[in-house]
């Protein structure tokens, strides 16, 4: 019935508003809309925001993009493509969030724990905890919440409702890995890892859910944790971490100073974890089938 509607929605508007609202239209208007964000924050960051103590012109470019990226979202993003729907709209959004806080602590201090066993990682010191809260917003509240916006809530969302989830799980987790080829000490097996253990853990987190506070609680705690629990660095960022610690051995358990993420270890723990969510999601009947799959399967009803 909903479909029907839809359907008949559809073919109400003109021209012009079906071109932009077509799932692949709107989503590439969707990221120009972001990089204009972008834009402005860094414009704002540098030439109106005086100096805060701690903070670099990269923090202060994190702090003004938030609210600039939520905005954009709550007036523009939300309301674009077919089938207008705001990913932060959910009645469990604590619980989800707190969930994926804990999951991405719990999960990634299941990886430590492995390498600490095979001796890869040790902990030689106390650390430094003295810029505690810009770390914290540099490291994980920024990209969990920008790139949660873009991966799962244009991304993904609109490739999904065009090409099904297999297609949105495949797309996304390849580009995500690949956007951190620009991190410090980056390669081909650093991107392979991000898009396997995060590309699928995100993804299966955001379908699961269908809202995108899981996926950022566990983007925020997975890095956090890495970063500033266990002094490891963060997609090849060194941090302070609470603790002094070493990474020792061979590359492909160390990550070969991009961090853990790159790792053997926590390929395995994180992709695990990200197939047992996408089969939750699954069994929840939460996987998208193809946009023309599902008209042919309307008009072979209508008919």
């Amino acid at each position: 019935m909903q479909e029907e509607i839809a359907a008949e929605a559809e073919a109400q508007k003109s021209r012009w508003r079906r071109i932009v609202d077509y799932p692949l239209i709107a989503m590439v208007l969707a990221i120009v809309l972001v990089i204009l964000c972008f834009t402005a924050g860094m414009l704002i960051a540098q030439y109106l925001v005086p100096p805060i103590p701690g903070f670099t012109l990269p923090m202060k470019f994190d702090l003004v993009s938030i609210p600039i990226l939520l905005l954009a979202y709550y007036f523009v993003i939300r309301r674009m493509g077919e089938h207008p729907r705001d990913d932060y709209r959910d009645p469990q959004w604590a619980r989800h969030l707190g969930l994926g806080l804990l999951a991405g602590l719990a999960v990634f201090s299941a990886a430590v724990a492995v390498a600490a066993i095979l001796g890869i990682y040790r902990i030689v010191g106390a650390g430094d905890a003295s810029n505690l809260l810009p770390a914290l917003l540099a490291s994980a509240i920024f990209p969990a919440v920008s790139e949660e916006l873009i991966f799962r809530g244009i991304l993904f969302r609109w490739i999904e409702e065009w090409g099904g989830s297999w297609a949105a799980l495949l797309v996304t987790s390849i580009l995500f890995g690949c956007a951190h080829l620009l991190n410090p000490h980056a390669s081909p097996i650093a991107a392979l890892g991000i898009a396997l253990e995060a590309g699928i853990m995100l993804g299966a987190a955001y379908m699961l859910t269908r809202s995108l506070w899981f996926p950022m609680g566990l983007h925020a705690a997975w890095n956090f944790t890495q970063g500033e629990i266990y002094d490891i660095p963060v997609s090849g960022t060194n941090v302070h971490g609470l603790v002094d610690a070493r990474l020792s051995g061979p590359p492909l358990l160390t990550g070969d100073g991009f961090g853990l993420e790159a790792s053997l270890i926590a390929i395995v723990v994180a992709t695990v974890f990200g197939l047992w969510l996408l089969r939750l999601a699954i069994r929840n009947g939460e996987l998208v089938q193809p946009r023309w799959v599902r008209r042919r399967r309307l008009r072979e009803a209508a008919a």
